[in-house]
């Protein structure tokens, strides 16, 4: 499969990753177990989104972007497209992500200060996940190209459900992966810090900070399942597909904390995923009659988002929204 990432750009890629990962672990540990505020969450949105366009202006220009070269620039232009295009789609699906943790933090009653941790071991494993998933379809398309039309109807498929999922508050009582880990693990009544096993009468038993660490993953690759075709529908160069999918990812945590205050203002976003979903998998499954072209598919996902958002200000939802009890009271306590 061609693909644009030469053993430098991996390399750099690779530094790039470890160190931004770095930095958010010394982050993290520097400021201890607090919440963290909704300008420090801002603030690192800004951060993250401005180093994914440093990053992609540094691909056009190590790809020929100021050269003379007219047929390296035409190149260099289509690869910062289908980067910015990617990077755009995987941002809004992630968005999706985050109202879903927020309902796991919500339902588990998980303190603010503990949950900037849990959502680092979340991506961490989002990471790994999205690397493995993208080496297996980017090995699956090369190999079999009529996969792309079974991505296709996939994704046509999930923006449906979503559609008629949206607006529905989801039933984590009946959540089958939550009640299989239920039937199998005793769970703590309480946290005990950000430990994930506590003592009660000298057993030791799992903190309802493990179940959420177990769900978020779950969710990670149900989310991974989703997103990973929808690139491959912009682009299937693997270097592309990678590196948009990390830059989305690595300021899912800042942009958690950021939009956690405001899911009720957006609540008609989660119809626009759904037409994104079905717009991309169309375009798949249109792949051999007629490719549309990676700008149209950037102005339509900008255009249907926008819309959503606007209308979501202007429209008021049929009813408020109502957290489910909690089972955990959210308290950190101590057993002996």
């Amino acid at each position: 499969m061609i693909s644009v990432g030469t053993p430098l750009l991996w390399s750099l890629f690779a530094c790039f990753v470890v160190v931004a990962l770095l930095i958010d672990f010394f982050a993290l540990n520097r400021q201890g177990a607090q919440k963290v505020s909704m300008r420090a969450a801002a603030i690192w949105s800004a951060i993250w989104v401005a180093v994914s366009f440093v990053f992609v202006g540094f691909l056009w220009w190590m790809l020929g972007g100021m050269g003379d070269d007219v047929a390296a620039r035409s190149m260099a232009n289509s690869k910062a497209l289908e980067f910015v295009t990617g990077y755009l789609v995987e941002k809004a699906l992630a968005v999706d992500n985050i109202f879903v943790f927020l309902l796991l933090f919500t339902y588990f009653g998980v303190p603010p200060q503990f949950q900037k941790r849990v959502l680092m071991i979340g991506i961490l494993a989002a990471l790994v996940l999205r690397g493995i998933l993208i080496l297996v379809g980017s090995w699956m398309i090369q190999e079999f190209h009529w996969i792309m039309y079974v991505f296709g109807a996939f994704l046509v498929f999930t923006g449906i459900k979503m559609w008629m999922a949206s607006g529905e508050e989801p039933d984590l009582d009946k959540n089958p992966a939550l009640n299989w880990v239920k039937r199998r693990v005793r769970i703590a009544p309480d946290y005990d810090g950000e430990r994930f096993f506590t003592k009660i009468d000298g057993v030791k038993v799992a903190t309802p900070m493990l179940l959420v660490v177990l769900l978020i993953g779950i969710v990670d690759v149900v989310f991974a399942v989703d997103s990973i075709p929808a690139i491959f529908a912009i682009t299937t160069d693997p270097f592309i597909v990678l590196t948009s999918n990390v830059f989305a990812i690595l300021g899912l945590r800042a942009l958690y904390f950021l939009l956690a205050g405001m899911q009720e203002r957006f609540h008609l976003l989660p119809y626009g995923l759904a037409i994104v979903l079905v717009f991309i998998g169309t375009k798949m499954l249109l792949i051999d009659i007629y490719k549309i072209p990676v700008a149209w598919s950037l102005g339509a996902t900008v255009t249907i988002l926008a819309l959503t958002m606007i209308l979501s200000l202007y429209i008021k939802p049929k009813g408020e929204v109502t957290a489910s009890a909690y089972p955990f009271d959210g308290k950190s306590k101590k057993h002996d």
